[in-house]
């Protein structure tokens, strides 16, 4: 009898209702863990746990609460509890008209034009990183810490690119700190316990954050004085922005509290989705010998570009299958407002709504062979239902840096698996875990050959 295909790392989600002391133990270790298994294969399962709670995999569903309506279903209170010291009231944050002017102002940023401007940085660095790798020698590489590194490279050069009073390190080292340890969900958060009760912990990572922040504050002071850079980076597009309905521009708070969100949500993520597609490039070599084939055909050994992104759609659809295995945004938390019925389930105020993506994009509902590594799945432009796959969220709030995310992913895979070759590590599994974003515990270490 033929063995089934060995399958990639996978978290293992809870097939029994969890009470609240158990809920919290596990949104401690591993949000994962709070995912029904019955999320995979229902629409919506209910519970409660201090709270009512629904967890939604059915794509209606989700463009309802998502983009049909949308502001019955602010963001959660857990999830600004979380990070509110960390991003101020910021885009991530803000509910309402705050939210609204704020992204009409800071969308221009983020325009193709602007991204592709940008897309130098993400050569220059990918460079860089291909030149550290080369130099290891024959030994494992965690490629999560060098993700991390490289995606950083990035993201400071592009929003404080010339600014020596910037220390880069120190801001690296707060931001792991606060997601490894005060972001995780508190015993009050849980419970349903109104915001302005302290959580434990959570405000003790407030102090290194607050020396970030009031370094960003000064750079921002500098920048204004000085005059933009040539190019323009993202702090100075900020600088220049305006809501254009209404003339007004951010102030300092805001455009810090903004570039920090940046910061934070744009080398984390484009970091992980990174090392979790060398992971799996390392997990099936056919895979990875095929995207080596086209790297090599269209970079002949040199760095990507933007002007080679089209050229590259196998290296794109394995990023993309990465993103449904192990999106970084892995859970998506709403709190009702009003009265609402999701998939014949009544929803009251005050209810918890959850899109659990990590379960969404593994339905056996939606995805054919959902739990198996398979880039072919978006081959010539294929596309799932567009609320069944969300690695970026949707509606008004999609994520803001999508393309430039993508942009960097891709050209930074690219330049890699056309100069080494990854392999596994045997008995060096990664282990799917959540805290804030969706990180492979224990890190990716593989075996980096220079071809």
């Amino acid at each position: 009898m033929p063995t089934a295909p060995a399958l990639p790392v996978r978290a293992a989600l809870v097939r029994e209702p969890l009470n609240v002391l158990q809920s919290w133990q596990a949104s401690r270790q591993n949000l994962l863990t709070i995912i029904p298994e019955a999320s995979t294969r229902q629409a919506i399962v209910s519970g409660r746990t201090g709270t009512r709670w629904h967890m939604l995999t059915d794509p209606a569903a989700i463009r309802h609460v998502l983009l049909e309506n949308v502001d019955n279903y602010p963001k959660s209170i857990v999830t600004k509890n979380l990070l509110r010291p960390a991003i101020g009231d910021s885009l991530f944050i803000a509910e309402g008209k705050h939210w609204r002017w704020q992204r009409r102002t800071a969308a221009p940023a983020f325009s193709h034009r602007n991204v592709a401007a940008l897309a130098p940085v993400m050569t220059r660095a990918a460079e860089r990183s291909a030149d550290r790798m080369a130099q290891v020698g024959n030994r494992a590489v965690n490629l999560l810490d060098e993700m991390i590194t490289a995606t950083f490279d990035v993201i400071s050069d592009v929003t404080f690119s010339g600014d020596t009073g910037f220390d880069r390190t120190a801001v690296q080292r707060a931001i792991d700190l606060y997601i490894s340890d005060a972001g995780k969900v508190s015993l009050f958060d849980v419970l349903g316990l109104p915001d302005w009760i302290p959580r434990p912990g959570r405000n003790l990572a407030g102090n290194g954050m607050g020396d970030m922040k009031a370094a960003a504050d000064a750079v921002i002071d500098t920048r204004q004085s000085k005059g933009r850079q040539t190019p323009p980076d993202l702090l100075d597009l900020l600088l220049e922005s305006e809501d254009p309905k209404t003339g007004r521009r951010m102030s300092t708070e805001e455009i810090r509290d903004n570039l920090l969100t940046f910061i934070v949500a744009g080398h984390e993520t484009t970091a992980l989705t990174l090392a979790w597609s060398l992971y799996l490039c390392a997990f099936d070599p056919a895979v990875q010998d095929r995207a080596r084939l086209e790297a090599h055909s269209v970079l002949q050994g040199r760095a990507a570009t933007a002007d080679d992104l089209s050229r590259l759609p196998y290296i794109r659809q394995i990023i993309d299958e990465a993103l449904r295995l192990y999106p970084p945004a892995a859970i998506v938390s709403r709190t009702a407002l009003a009265q609402d019925t999701l998939c014949g389930t009544p929803i009251r105020p005050g209810d918890t709504v959850i899109i659990p993506i990590y379960a969404l994009h593994r339905s056996h509902l939606l995805w054919d062979d959902p739990d198996r590594f398979d880039p072919d799945r978006w081959a010539h432009g294929a596309k799932p239902d567009r609320y069944a796959y969300l690695p970026f969220g949707d509606g008004p709030r999609i994520c803001i840096g999508a393309s430039f995310a993508l942009q960097e992913a891709v050209i930074i895979l690219a330049t890699l698996l056309g100069r080494f070759r990854f392999r596994s590590v045997k008995g060096v599994d990664p282990d799917p875990v959540m805290i804030i974003t969706l990180r492979p515990e224990g890190g990716v270490w593989l075996e980096v050959d220079p071809l």
